[in-house]
């Protein structure tokens, strides 16, 4: 590992690259007259943009689009979930991988400026000697990492974002670099673009599975009672997704002893189900400590990441979501169409998504004494436990869809490579 000023490179291990592209019916495709789409990733752990993105290469039309899914990183989580979903991939080349660090001085920056060259040299030609005509990329590392590699390659960069609107990346590399940047929410649009890019700019949200049943919630919870060996009576609420700090996963343990406090008697129990990023701070010391300090360390229980989420969100009497700059969160949506009502924060991309009152509840963000009035209308009024679930089920299946995400993003690649695509049906200048 090189540490320079702003970037760490992490060389990865020179391996055989094998053979990708898609696979469709056991075969691998290489119809010349298709648009290949190479998605790169790091490959160490599988997130909110990892499920999208999947969530997208499955349903591209293969007749029309032929991806191509670039490790940098084999052995480790992004690989298996490939696996399990029948993708295959392809290994990158040696390359190094950017991610954000503390400066180390003028020797860094000559360090980082080499390798950064080399880097863009053997992507260049990895891109060239697979045909690719569009690089989608989805996250800091792989932005940074492959953008200009695309442009010298001669192949179209679509810059997905998913994160701060304020980032160095999507304000200052993007305008000059992207062909077209879409944006998860409207919230998350770049702040300070260095040149304009409301002509490259398009928001849409992610894609989301349409559960065709609904988990039975009695069953879900008493998995859970039995599990713990709780009171019959007891009622969940929980936090959903990666233990990072922007998340507020101690706010949660706030919210959980504010209701407690107004109503010591009520069989509540909080439900973290999640696990820390890698590549950041690990917030679950400082969430046990809280729980101690307040007094409710036996009503928070830790659960890591489970396996199929559908059961674990049906448990739940609601979905608490604390964070603040929260993009456009995915299991916020998932909840909706499972009928799990939600409390979030009103900032970042949760306004988006929630009208409050009816197919939810907004609260003032860093404030867990908030999230205590709404909280009880659904665990003590059944009927409105029914009404907001039962709108914002319908409101999630009419706005989110998979397919509606796949003919949006399928639209943009015919543009930008300047082809009529069977999905979108149109052709025009290149972007």
């Amino acid at each position: 590992m090189i540490r320079n000023s702003g970037i760490t490179f992490e060389k990865t291990k020179k391996r055989t690259p094998r053979l990708g592209g898609a696979i469709q019916g056991g075969e691998i495709l290489s119809d010349g007259d298709r648009l290949v789409v190479a998605y790169p990733f790091v490959g160490d752990e599988v997130g909110g943009s990892h499920i999208s993105a999947v969530g997208l290469i499955l349903a591209l039309d293969r007749s029309t689009f032929e991806p191509l899914i670039v490790l940098h990183r084999t052995g480790e989580a992004l690989e298996n979930y490939l696996r399990e979903r029948g993708l295959n991939f392809v290994v990158a080349p040696e390359v190094a991988v950017m991610s954000p660090r503390r400066s180390a001085g003028v020797a860094g920056n000559l360090s980082r400026s080499l390798d950064y060259i080399i880097t863009t040299a053997r992507l260049r030609r990895f891109l060239r000697e697979n045909r690719v005509d569009i690089v989608h990329t989805n996250d800091g590392q792989i932005h940074a990492t492959w953008a200009l590699a695309a442009r010298l390659s001669g192949a179209r960069l679509l810059w997905h974002h998913r994160g701060d609107p304020n980032a160095f990346g999507v304000n200052t590399v993007a305008p000059v670099l992207a062909n077209h940047i879409v944006t998860v929410s409207r919230f998350v649009q770049p702040t300070r673009p260095i040149l304009p890019v409301s002509h490259k700019l398009s928001v849409l949200h992610s894609p989301f599975d349409h559960p065709a049943l609904l988990p039975d919630r009695d069953a879900c919870r008493s998995e859970f009672i039995r599990e713990f060996d709780l009171a019959s009576e007891t009622r969940f609420v929980g936090y959903v997704g990666s233990l990072i700090d922007r998340k507020r996963p101690v706010r949660f343990v706030e919210a959980v002893h504010a209701f407690l406090e107004r109503f010591p008697d009520f069989p509540l129990v909080g439900l973290v189900f999640g696990e820390p990023s890698p590549n950041l701070p690990n917030p679950e010391p400082a969430m046990l400590a809280r729980a101690v300090e307040l007094g409710v360390e036996d009503r928070i229980k830790m659960m890591g990441f489970r396996a199929p989420v559908e059961p674990c969100i049906g448990a739940l009497d609601a979905l608490l979501v604390p964070a603040i700059n929260e993009p456009f969160g995915r299991t916020l949506i998932e909840a909706m169409l499972l009928e799990t009502p939600v409390i979030a924060t009103r900032h970042g991309g949760n306004v988006e998504a929630i009208l409050d009152g009816i197919t939810g509840f907004l609260v003032e963000p860093e404030r867990p004494e908030a999230f205590v009035d709404p909280l009880e209308k659904l665990l003590m009024k059944p009927g409105e436990h029914r009404r907001i679930s039962s709108a914002a089920r319908a409101n999630a299946l009419t706005k989110y869809g998979t397919d509606t995400h796949v003919q949006g993003i399928s639209q943009l690649y015919g543009r930008m490579a300047g082809r009529r695509s069977r999905n979108a049906g149109i052709r025009t200048t290149a972007l």
